[in-house]
This record gives C-alpha cells, sequence and structure tokens, in this order.
C-alpha cells in the first residue's frame, strides 16, 4: 500500500477508505506508519509556551527536546538531552550547561546557545497557561533576560533569583514549557511581535524525533519522522493521530486493524478486549489525579463560595463504588492532590460515601433547603461516567449537578477564563516533584499567574507562603512533611474534593512493538516503536 503525504484532512481520508476493503483479520496499516485514535479536539496551541492540554503534552516529547528530561524508565532521574554536561555554581543559583556537540533542528539550523536563551525567553515573555512553572524560578516578563548568559556558542549560563536549590531548577528546566525551539525558524514566521505563537499552533520548529507535517483541527495529527534528531532517528517514517471522538468507534478501529494504537476508551470496553486475538492492554501507573473543584469566584451561583458545600461534598462521594465497580480498576482511591509516588504524598483516604453526615453539615451551613450546581465536564470517559455517579449521590442529599459536557478545549477554556460554576477535572504534575502539584492547588498569589486554584477563585494568602516556603527548604525530609501539612489543610478545607488516581490503560494492536506510556502525561515515547 502507498500512502502520499497530503493534507492531514486528506491522509487521515485516506487510510480511513483504504480500510474499507482490508479483511478485519488483516492489519490494514503500513508498516513504517503508526495510526493512533483518541479524541484530539483537546488542543489549542502545538506551542510548547503555550500548549497545555493532554494531547498538546503528549506531543511534545515527539516534537521537542530540553536540556534535560526524565528518564524514561526512572522519572525521578534526569538525563541530558540537548545539555551534553553541566555545572552547578558554588553558590547554587546558576548552572551553566554544554550544548550537545552537533545537535540540529529539524530544519537543519544549529542549536545554539543563542536558541536556549531565546527559548526560556520566548516562554516567559509569551505568559501563556504553563508559564507559572518557569516563573517559579522567579522569572517575570521584565527580569528573565537578566539570568540567561550566552558564554559562547556552546555554552549558557542559566541562574535564578528564587530561594530554591539546582536540583529544583533542573525539574523546572525538564518541563515542557522550557522546551528549546529554532530561534531562526520560529522569527521568521513570527508576526507583530508574538514570538511566532501563531505559526506554532499548528507548526514545529524542534528537534525531536518527528516533526508536524500538517494538522487540521478535530480531524488529525500527521508527523514526519526527523532523521537528524540529536538523540536518533525513529524507526518510524510517521504518525498520524486520528480524532476519534466516540469510545466506542474507537474500540472498533482498533480491534479490527484500521488503528495501531487506541487510547481513552472506557472501562467496560477495556474489559471485552482485554484478552482479544491480537490485541494487547497497556496498564501503566499514572501520576494523575482526578478531582472536582467548586468555584469560589462564580459570578452565578453563591452557594459554591459556601465551605460547607465543599466539605459536605467530601461525604457524598462513593468512591470505592466509582474506583472498582464503575471504573473496574483503571482507577485507585487517593484524597490528596500530590499522587502516589512521589515525595511528600499523603496516602491516607479519611473521607467515604456519607448522606446523613453530609445532610447534617449542609444544614449547619444553611444550605438544607436545595442546591443546583452546574457541573463542567469533558465529554470523554471515564468524566461523563464518574460525573453522572456523583449525581446519582449529591442527589441522596438534595444537592443537584446539572451536568455540562463539552469538548475538551471549550472546558479548558471555561476553566481558564472562570466561567464554572463547578467541574470535574484532572491534573498532572509538569515535572517530577511535589512542588509541581502543590504549586497548582495551594498556591495563589493573585499576581497573574493562572494556577488551579486561581481559577477555582480560592484565595489563600497564607497557605501560598506555606507553599513557598516549602519549596525554599532543602532539607528533604522537612520539605517532604511540609508537603503533607499543606495536603492536609487542602483536603479539610478546600474547594477540591481529590477523588483518584488513575491508570493509563492504552490498547494495542500486538504487533506494536517499543512503545512506552511513563508515568507522567509528557512521557509518551513513539521514537523507539516498530511494526
Amino acid at each position: 500500500m502507498t500512502i502520499r503525504f497530503l493534507s492531514a484532512t486528506a491522509l487521515a481520508g485516506a487510510i480511513a477508505l483504504s480500510s474499507l476493503f482490508v479483511a478485519p483479520s488483516q492489519a490494514a496499516t503500513p508498516k513504517d506508519l503508526l495510526i493512533v485514535a483518541q479524541a484530539i479536539d483537546d488542543i489549542v496551541s502545538l506551542d510548547p509556551a503555550e500548549g497545555f492540554e493532554l494531547t498538546s503534552v503528549q506531543s511534545f516529547n515527539s516534537l521537542y527536546q530540553r536540556l534535560v528530561q526524565s528518564n524514561q524508565t526512572e522519572p525521578t532521574k534526569l538525563d541530558p538531552v540537548l545539555a551534553e554536561s553541566w555545572v552547578v555554581a558554588p553558590e547554587g543559583n546558576a548552572i551553566t550547561f554544554k550544548i550537545r556537540e552537533g545537535a540540529t533542528f529539524s530544519s537543519g539550523n544549529p542549536v545554539r546557545a543563542d536558541d536556549v536563551i531565546y527559548s526560556l525567553s520566548r516562554a516567559v515573555k509569551l505568559g501563556k497557561s504553563p508559564v507559572f512553572i518557569l516563573n517559579e524560578l522567579g522569572w517575570s516578563a521584565d527580569n528573565v533576560d537578566t539570568f540567561l548568559t550566552k558564554v559562547d556558542d556552546n555554552h549558557v549560563k542559566v541562574s535564578w533569583p528564587a530561594k530554591v536549590g539546582p536540583s529544583f531548577a533542573l525539574s523546572i528546566l525538564s518541563a515542557p514549557v522550557a522546551s528549546i525551539v529554532d530561534q531562526k525558524e520560529v522569527e521568521a514566521h513570527a508576526k507583530d511581535g508574538d514570538f511566532g505563537n501563531a505559526w506554532l499552533h499548528t507548526a514545529s520548529a524542534g528537534s525531536g524525533p518527528f516533526k508536524i507535517r500538517a494538522y487540521q483541527p478535530h480531524e488529525a495529527l500527521v508527523l514526519d519522522a526527523n532523521a537528524t534528531s540529536p538523540t536518533g532517528a525513529p524507526k518510524l517514517k510517521g504518525i498520524i493521530f486520528k480524532n476519534v471522538a466516540d469510545p466506542s468507534a474507537r474500540r472498533l478501529l482498533i480491534e479490527q486493524g484500521d488503528a495501531d494504537i487506541a487510547r481513552d476508551i472506557g472501562a467496560d470496553q477495556i474489559a471485552a478486549l482485554t484478552g482479544k486475538p491480537g490485541i494487547n492492554v497497556l496498564s501503566a501507573p499514572s501520576a494523575e489525579v482526578d478531582f472536582l473543584g467548586f468555584n469560589a469566584a462564580s459570578k452565578t451561583n453563591p452557594d459554591t463560595k459556601n465551605p460547607a458545600l465543599w466539605e459536605a461534598a467530601r461525604w457524598l462521594v462513593d468512591y470505592e463504588g466509582i474506583a472498582k465497580n464503575l471504573l473496574k480498576g483503571q482507577s485507585n482511591v487517593h484524597q490528596a492532590f500530590i499522587p502516589k509516588g512521589f515525595a511528600g504524598s499523603l496516602d491516607d483516604t479519611p473521607f467515604k460515601l456519607d448522606v446523613e453526615k453530609a445532610k447534617g453539615i449542609l444544614k449547619a451551613g444553611g444550605l438544607d433547603k436545595g442546591v443546583t450546581v452546574k457541573l463542567s465536564v469533558i465529554n470523554q470517559p471515564p468524566y461523563t461516567d464518574i460525573a453522572q455517579a456523583l449525581q446519582a449521590t449529591f442527589a441522596q442529599a438534595g444537592i443537584k449537578l446539572e451536568i455540562e459536557p463539552a469538548v475538551a478545549s471549550q472546558f479548558y477554556s471555561t476553566l481558564r477564563s472562570q466561567g464554572h460554576e463547578a467541574a470535574l477535572a484532572f491534573w498532572i504534575p509538569d515535572y517530577f516533584d511535589p512542588h509541581s502539584n502543590a504549586s497548582a492547588f495551594a498556591l495563589n498569589r493573585d499576581d497573574g499567574t493562572k494556577t488551579v486554584a486561581w481559577r477555582y477563585g480560592w484565595s489563600i494568602p497564607e497557605l501560598s507562603e506555606k507553599t513557598q516556603a516549602a519549596v525554599e527548604e532543602q532539607d528533604a525530609e522537612k520539605r517532604a512533611a511540609d508537603y503533607k501539612a499543606i495536603q492536609l489543610e487542602v483536603q479539610q478545607k478546600s474547594p477540591f474534593v481529590i477523588l483518584l488516581q488513575p491508570n493509563n490503560q492504552i490498547v494495542l494492536r500486538d504487533n506494536v512493538k517499543g512503545f512506552v506510556q511513563g508515568l507522567n502525561a509528557d512521557q509518551v515515547y513513539f521514537a523507539g516503536v516498530e511494526k
């Protein structure tokens, strides 16, 4: 079979058409091309300085590289990637990196110290959703350039004013927002001082094992191999991420051999596929935490600002029933914001379904006459299923949850504008340090940094100070204890009800070898895949 690379739409259509003429027992996909069926309508931007949605983050390891990145099998260990080596300053507030010799971008341009400086400065000055990660180093649009110094073409000094150590700084620099972009290529496409942001919504300028051939929103993302990637050429010639909105359609495609990998398939369908000839189900631990959050800054519903609603909600979730019966082991009960497996994780689960207790809390808080709350949710499993389970148990205490499902991009837009009353959402660490989640849930400086706490309108000046002190703590044991204390406070008093820690369950055809799904969302590796 010969597939000609045209537009994303044409290519995805060609693959879909070809499957009509192939018997279900015969794989329909070309040997050197991987077809991935998943919902990709959450993509807002494919610019690593802006993209913060699940599909975008999952793509960044394929398209871009950082100075250092988490090891595939030991994620708390950082490997040199575009940095060949580094030296920490005696004061502990700066690192000088040596750029990997001979490293080039997919354009053929060499990776230079200038590109590192441009990329980090660009991300801070753009100020998009993930910028708060780099802000943890004390960088701002006004000062970042003073902390990035070119030593020579192959060496760059990165320093920071925040009172954090070099190990934390390295963790920050391993996050996708710290990806190194090709300055010459990006600036060639810049318009009106946007640092090439509009162009990078649908294009790439990185050094990863793949590069964007075409992207058609809500249809397909098509990647070509980048044979000159500094860490080696991938084994595939290309990948097509087909937007398949319906989970049952994704199941059918993988079952018939018309897709090589399928993501985001519901628990019942995973169970039905397990053990089928030609199918492998990969179950990998995930650092994701799923939570219910009430918007304390809601302009439409004053009840969501009432701490009595937050407290009662903790006792209106059938945690075990959702994890074991509804999700069939796809998730484990977890009630704190740092995922199990991270330093400082709080693994106690003090809450359970207790409707009478919740009723008493609502009555004491003046909410016993009935409450109606609009619940925003992504229209994909398992979130719609969990939302319906919450709707049933909340109703027993007189709380009516009006479920408002939306495509992921619309859902994120609503949250980022604080336009929701309540939301069933998830959070995944941006780097392997407990502060990644602590800075999201327990930090709101009210300085324009749009953390999760900010999105849900939770004003916490004292807790923010504790969270900042924790990241500055140099003693590892004391720091872990500080994060546990912060989690206890969030667990008891916040508008967040932490529910679950899922597993990644991905369905593959059995001829697909070398795919790696790590603990974190960005740890998706296609470079070693072959069929």
